[in-house]
Order: structure tokens, then C-alpha cells, then sequence
């Protein structure tokens, strides 16, 4: 049996390797691998297989999952002799939800394999429901026969770091980047790790593990009626606990928006679940926390235990680490962009951006893991041009490349897109970028502030006054990287570099998406969206 993974924060992988155990454990051969390690001619000869997979950003496949999804897409093969079963995991509070294992469910029916259980998505809370999933998927694989053989199989040594067993970090440094007057808030901030035995590289993240914020969590206590030192029957914690680090308190799930459009008379809210469709649901959720769907009926009492029942868990966050290992391999560095916005004479603040931002200063410390990002690197050879493009945070891995190739002596040129609304109060990082030009190590900067002007400027209107060297760049074997806003930037930049390939390469609009297909497929064009 080949059980194969695409993982982005470690989940999937994690309910891989146990469905491996749980196999193992009835007598059965397993394999066990990320996606990406498996050729087409692998896939092919295989007879019984289990995927776990995650979804990432707005539907999009996770980084150890792109390269065999690029190629099952195009594959010739057919998969006729293939026993499957996928699991997706996901996130329902994304339009996206499971869309990754949805794709890769449905291409591998459509090249021929046959599925032998039905694929199940799963949302925040998913582990009784992938373990019983796998437990029905392991014993109705075709020719998964219990293995005779005598050898004791070896699992890997556990992660010493983890979701379940993060390390608690101290903050060193957590300086505002933004200048005076700018109309958000980007911090600086500085984690040491020294004595955890972590270790990491240019182009990967962290994920923190945070907590709500205690005037969020006290409003929601009056709401309640309740106390924080409440026991709610089933939970092992104190309720006040419970709301700070357990459950999600800032975005309402759909099974809450649901129960109380069953139980209020109001017409908004009765609109936004009829049918229950996604955009609806999403559009109604839009700048709204869970206290304000709760005071849809100032009457509406709800118990703390039931409404406990409908909280999806409090989730880590993901930041892109702005620091080089080479430089600072006992400090890991974050750019990270305050959340705030006010709605109906309510200010709502981010839940883990404001806790770094405004809640933990240098001393204090929060629980973090890593988060490889195996398909977001430095080319091997120091000699290739590195073309990246940035905007706001997303500026933050390129910080990392930029200092890692100083250090390196790369002789590679390097191009850096950046933009955000306003030169004098959001070019963060512009002295180190400054300095890096005047080393010789950042050879093409262009920038794109949006408000500065009379019409709004952004990377991709750069990237199109540069197209001719641009492509140039890219014909003589750039590696192209992309990082930050999925929804909105990240199809403007790509929209923009079709349009720089089929112009300055002189071919249609579909050899130009073949062209920068090709780019994905061998490596040279990178995403870390969001």
C-alpha cells in the first residue's frame, strides 16, 4: 500500500503517517511519501493508494504537491490498474474549501483509477472523522493483503517541535517599520530559538500559535453572562481558557451563522443561508465576529457549552520568514502587518498580527513550529538570476534571500518588484534595500507606490514597463519567485507576465501560459501565496 501526502503546516502529513501506523499495525506493507517525490511511471504501478492532502491559500495546491499535480494534469498515463481513496483537509471559512483533494479526487477517477471509497473534506475539526475515514479505507483497498513478511518496520523519530508540542520562542526585537502617518502598522519582530535544536531556511515559515485578545475575550463573557472561571461540562479547561487559546472567537463559522438564522427573526442573516451558498455566507461573515452574530437578537441567549459546540478551534497563522539562517541561525525574523478595521462603530483587530504587534513586547514569548517550504528556495547555483516579486509583507522571504546571497557571495543578479500605497510612509526595509543596491547585490529595484500618484500604480504596471528585460531574464534561466496576497495580487502578476511573455516572446496568449507552465514545472517559477 503507498500512502502519499501533500502537506502545507505538517496536518496532512501528520494524518498520513498515522494511517501508515494503522496499517502497519494490521499486517500491511506501507510506503510513505510526499507527492512531489512520485514520478507519473510510479504512480502508474502502483495498486493501492491513500492521499492525504491539504488545501493552500485560495484553492491552491500545497508546496509538495505542485510538481505532481502539474504533471498529473498533462500525464499520458493511464491508471486503470490503481486502487485510491483521498482524504482532503481544509478549512470551510475559505470559498476554496478542500479544492486541492477535490482536483486530485476527480483527475485521478478521470485517468482511470478506480475509487474505492468515497473522498470525505475536512474541516478544522478533523480528526475523529480521519480516523474513521481511514479506518473504513484501509481494509477495502484492493490487494492490500496482510503482509507475511517478518522485517519490523522503523518510524521516523517524531518532530521534537510541533503543532501539538510548539516551542515557546522569546521576542528580542519588535520594532513599527511603517513611518509616521502611514495608514497601517508593520512590525519587525525577532524570535530567538537558541537551544531548541531548530533549524531552517531562506523561503520557509513559521507558524504561531496564538491567542485572542483579552478585551475580545471579556466582551464575549458579558455576552455570555458567564465567568471565566466557568467549568463547561465535556471540557477540561476553564471557560475564560477555553475563549483565550481554544476556540476561534474573531470569525463566525457556518454552523453558527446557520443555528442562529434558525432561531432569530431577521432577514439579512435568513438571506445569507438560504440555500446555503458559499458566497452568501461569506459575504454575510464579511467584517463580522462572533459577539455581532450573537447581537443579531440582543435577546438571543445562548449557553456558553452550545455555543462552544459550534466554535471551530483557534488555528495557527503562517509568516514567511524574513531572516537568513546563514546570518542569524538562532534568530528567526517576521514582517508582519497589523489587522484593524472598524464596521459599524466597532473596532476589530486581527487575532495572532495584533497579538505580535501590540500585545507582545521584547521579553514576552509565543508558542511557534516550523513550517518547511521545500518548493520555495534559492537556486542551487549561486551564478542564477533570482527575479522576486513582493508587494507589502510579501516583501518578507526576499529579505532572506537577498541577505543569504550577500553572504554567499552569489554572483547571480537579483531583481526585487515592490510596492505598497505610499513612498514616504510604506517602503519598509528600504535602508537595508537601499544598502543591498549600493553592495551590488540588488540590481534592478522597482517600486510601485499606489497612492503617490493620480492613477494607482502597482508591481505588475512595473513589471510591464520592464517586460523586454524582464523576458530577457527569463530566457537565459531566471528563477522567478512570488510572494503574498493570493486573492487579489497573485492573478494580477501572473495576468501581467502572460502578457510580458506573449509580447516580448512574440507567441498567443496559450503558448504563453504553456511557457510559464513550463517555468512551474522545472522549478523556475515559485509562489508563497496567501
Amino acid at each position: 500500500m503507498d500512502i502519499l501526502f501533500g502537506s502545507v503546516t505538517g496536518t496532512a502529513e501528520n494524518v498520513a503517517r498515522n494511517a501508515a501506523k494503522m496499517a502497519r499495525a494490521r499486517g500491511h506493507e506501507v510506503r510513505i511519501t510526499e507527492l512531489d517525490e512520485i514520478s507519473m511511471e510510479e504512480l502508474a504501478e502502483m495498486k493501492d493508494l491513500l492521499v492525504f492532502i491539504a488545501t493552500y491559500g485560495e484553492g491552491e495546491m500545497p508546496f509538495n504537491a505542485e510538481v505532481f499535480w502539474d504533471e498529473l494534469e498533462i500525464t499520458g498515463q493511464t491508471l486503470e490498474g490503481l486502487n485510491y481513496g483521498v482524504l482532503a483537509l481544509g478549512d470551510t471559512a475559505y470559498e476554496q474549501f478542500c479544492q486541492a483533494g477535490r482536483d486530485i479526487d476527480e483527475k485521478l477517477e478521470e485517468l482511470g483509477a478506480n475509487r474505492r471509497i468515497e473522498r470525505v473534506d475536512c474541516d478544522l475539526n478533523y480528526e475523529k472523522v480521519a480516523e474513521a475515514w481511514i479506518d473504513r479505507a484501509i481494509p477495502v483497498l484492493d490487494g492490500a493483503a496482510p503482509s507475511t513478511a517478518s522485517a519490523q518496520v522503523i518510524e521516523p523519530e517524531p518532530k521534537k517541535w510541533s503543532r501539538a508540542n510548539p516551542f515557546s520562542a522569546k521576542i528580542v526585537e519588535n520594532t513599527v517599520l511603517s513611518g509616521e502617518g502611514s495608514t497601517k502598522q508593520i512590525n519587525h519582530v525577532s524570535l530567538d530559538i537558541s537551544g531548541s535544536d531548530l533549524t531552517y531556511q531562506a523561503g520557509d515559515s513559521i507558524a504561531v500559535i496564538p491567542k485572542n485578545s483579552p478585551n475580545l475575550v471579556e466582551a464575549m463573557l458579558d455576552r455570555l453572562s458567564a465567568k471565566a472561571d466557568d467549568i463547561i461540562e465535556g471540557y477540561d479547561l476553564p471557560l475564560g481558557d477555553l475563549l483565550t487559546s481554544k476556540f476561534e472567537i474573531l470569525t463566525p463559522p457556518d454552523d453558527l451563522i446557520i443555528g442562529v438564522a434558525d432561531v432569530v427573526q431577521n432577514d439579512e442573516i435568513k438571506d445569507a443561508v438560504d440555500g446555503q451558498k458559499r458566497s452568501k455566507i461569506d459575504a454575510y461573515r464579511w467584517s463580522r465576529d462572533v459577539i455581532d452574530l450573537l447581537n443579531v437578537d440582543p435577546r438571543l441567549e445562548v449557553g456558553s457549552g452550545i455555543l462552544l459546540s459550534l466554535l471551530q478551534p483557534l488555528q495557527h497563522r503562517a509568516y514567511s520568514i524574513a531572516s537568513s539562517p546563514v546570518i542569524h541561525p538562532e534568530r528567526i525574523d517576521l514582517t508582519v502587518a497589523a489587522v484593524r478595521w472598524q464596521s459599524d462603530g466597532r473596532d476589530y483587530n486581527g487575532v495572532c498580527s495584533t497579538m505580535l504587534t501590540d500585545l507582545m513586547p521584547v521579553g514576552e514569548s509565543v508558542d511557534m513550529f516550523m513550517v518547511p517550504n521545500k518548493r520555495f528556495r534559492l537556486p542551487e547555483d549561486p551564478d542564477t538570476t533570482t527575479i522576486m516579486i513582493g508587494p507589502g509583507t510579501g516583501i518578507a522571504p526576499f529579505i532572506a534571500f537577498l541577505d543569504e546571497r550577500r553572504a554567499n557571495e552569489a554572483k547571480g543578479e537579483n531583481w526585487l518588484f515592490f510596492g505598497d500605497r505610499n513612498e514616504a510612509t510604506d517602503f519598509i526595509y528600504e535602508g537595508r534595500l537601499k544598502g543591498l543596491q549600493a553592495d551590488g547585490y540588488l540590481h534592478h529595484l522597482h517600486t510601485a507606490f499606489s497612492r503617490d500618484g493620480d492613477e494607482k500604480v502597482y508591481v505588475q504596471h512595473r513589471m510591464r514597463e520592464e517586460g523586454a528585460a524582464l523576458f530577457g531574464a527569463m530566457e537565459q534561466g531566471a528563477v522567478l519567485y512570488l510572494c503574498g496576497d493570493a486573492k487579489r495580487m497573485a492573478p494580477d502578476v501572473e495576468a501581467a507576465l502572460l502578457y510580458v511573455i506573449a509580447e516580448h516572446g512574440g507567441v498567443s496568449e496559450k503558448d504563453a501560459e504553456r511557457y510559464l507552465s513550463d517555468m512551474r514545472r522545472s522549478g523556475r517559477y515559485l509562489k508563497d501565496v496567501y
